[in-house]
């Protein structure tokens, strides 16, 4: 009796077991095809009705891999009747944005299919060089447009390893194969022959958006110093086409390629590159990108570089220590005496010089 009763306890384990799995599966299974409905709604299965593909430029710009795949696929759907790039970037390197430039002039050429570009928050640089292809330019009035230049900057630590006693050994063959180390300055050659390259590329980044928005190349030179603008401003300066947000850019878009009511959106499928993007969306701000990682990478960019640094040197407090008649003096840190050399403060200045920054900054 005992065996029986085993038995089916068994049974009810293994006929347990069994169904929380069937449940799990079909919870997971269950996400999976909410998440792909939803992009397949708005895309593949969308039917053949009057489609305008959307095609997000967003970051920095790094790689062309999967831009350039998506602005082709929808340039040879027949049923996508225009295509929205939508621009939200500071640009980034120069050949990546000079491959989707060339793609997105081949829709407009070539292929005869009417592409914009909408500038949402910022479209500087390598992305306004990517949005002077395209057929019309949006943007809204407070848009960031604009910074046609070249920059390439590094940081160099060489005081930095001098203080460690640290010894930076290269070996090489021809004078300039170590140009832009970070562990010593570049000699009077080299800061020549990089601002040649700099200002090749000017040249190229000039005449690109002279052909892309059919201005003569002096013109764009006038206004090529790397200045941002504003969208209103840059309206003025022939830069944009129009003021408007991106839902006045679908309905112009839409009006323009002879759509009439509400045009369906299509947008490029989402990449899904971990469980947590099966289960909770999309996870990618979350995590390690090579855009991300851009200051440690370098090149040379079309990019607007916008940046505030922050410096911290130590995690102790810092209070000021005032003088006699009252007045603030040097900052110290709480708990060294008077009188008495800090090392922190050492320490920071020394560092606050490899980054370039007078070393009083590291007593502010």
């Amino acid at each position: 009796m005992s065996d029986e009763k085993r038995s089916r306890t068994w049974l009810w384990v293994v006929i347990g077991g069994g169904a929380f799995f069937l449940f799990v599966l079909a919870v997971f299974a269950l996400v999976y095809l909410i998440m792909h409905t939803g992009e397949q709604t708005s895309g593949g299965l969308a039917g053949f009705g009057d489609k305008i593909a959307v095609v997000d430029l967003e970051g920095v710009i790094i790689s062309p891999k999967i831009l350039v795949p998506q602005l082709k696929k929808y340039a040879d759907d027949d049923s996508i009747k225009a295509i929205i790039l939508h621009v939200n970037s500071p640009g980034g390197g120069v050949a990546a944005s000079e491959e989707i430039y060339a793609e997105v002039k081949r829709i407009r050429d070539e292929k005869k299919k009417l592409i914009v570009a909408s500038i949402e928050t910022v479209g500087a640089s390598g992305a306004y060089y990517i949005s002077s292809a395209t057929n019309k330019i949006y943007a809204d009035k407070g848009s960031i447009v604009g910074s046609i230049g070249v920059i390439a900057q590094w940081v160099n630590y060489g005081d930095l390893l001098r203080w460690a006693k640290l010894k930076d050994i290269t070996l090489k063959a021809g004078e300039f194969k170590d140009t832009g180390s970070p562990t010593r300055d570049l000699t009077p050659a080299e800061k020549q022959y990089l601002q040649s390259l700099i200002d090749d590329m000017h040249t190229q980044f000039i005449q690109a958006v002279a052909d892309g928005r059919k201005m003569k190349p002096d013109d764009i030179r006038a206004i090529a110093n790397g200045k941002v603008w504003t969208g209103e401003q840059a309206l003025g300066m022939k830069l944009i086409d129009q003021q408007a947000d991106f839902e006045g850019a679908v309905k112009d878009t839409a009006k323009s390629v002879g759509i009439k009511g509400e045009p369906v959106l299509v947008h490029p499928d989402r990449e899904r590159k971990t469980v947590l993007d099966l289960l909770f969306g999309d996870v990618s701000d979350l995590l390690p990108t090579r855009e991300k990682l851009l200051e440690q990478h370098v090149g040379f960019y079309y990019l607007w570089n916008s940046w505030v640094l922050i410096l911290v040197f130590d995690h102790r407090e810092l209070i000021p220590k005032t003088s006699g008649q009252g007045s603030p003096s040097k900052a110290s840190y709480q708990g060294t005496p008077s009188g008495v050399p800090n090392r922190a403060d050492e320490k920071a200045g020394l560092a606050a010089a490899a980054f370039g920054f007078p070393s009083e900054l590291a007593n502010c």
